[in-house]
C-alpha cells in the first residue's frame, strides 16, 4: 500500500469550500497545518488545522464537516480531526494568487497615458 501523501490531501481540500465564498478552502489560505505520521504502516489520523475568514463565521462546523469526511475518504486515512483557530488572524494576503484573481483582488490595468503628442497635432 502506498503511503498517504500531502499532495493527495491538498487535492482534496481543493474540493472543501467557504459556502460564502467560490473559492476552495486551500486556496483562500484557511489551512494551516496538516498533520499525520506517514511512517505508519496502517491507515493514518490526519489533523488538520484551519481558521475562517471572521471569527464570527456561523459555517466553521459545516466547513470542517466537510473536510472530514472527504479526507477520509482518501485510501489509508483512518480519522480526520480538524481543529479551528485564529492564531494567527487570516488576512486576504493569505490568498493564494488564484484565488486573489479570482475574488477580483487584481485591479484592472488602467489605460497607460502617453505623453507624447498625437500623430494628428
Amino acid at each position: 500500500m502506498a503511503a498517504l501523501t500531502k499532495k493527495e490531501i491538498i487535492a482534496v481540500l481543493k474540493q472543501c469550500y467557504d459556502p460564502e465564498i467560490p473559492v476552495d478552502l486551500w486556496n483562500l489560505g484557511l489551512i494551516y497545518n496538516i498533520a499525520y505520521n506517514n511512517q505508519s504502516a496502517g491507515p493514518v489520523d490526519v489533523d488538520i488545522t484551519m481558521s475562517l475568514t471572521t471569527q464570527g463565521c456561523g459555517m466553521a462546523d459545516q466547513m470542517a464537516q466537510d473536510i472530514k469526511q472527504k479526507v477520509e475518504t482518501l485510501h489509508g486515512v483512518n480519522q480526520t480531526t480538524v481543529n479551528v483557530t485564529f492564531d494567527p488572524a487570516w488576512k486576504p494576503e493569505m490568498m493564494t494568487d488564484e484565488a486573489k484573481e479570482k475574488l477580483g483582488f487584481y485591479p484592472t490595468p488602467a489605460p497607460s497615458e502617453k505623453t507624447e503628442s498625437n500623430e494628428w497635432e
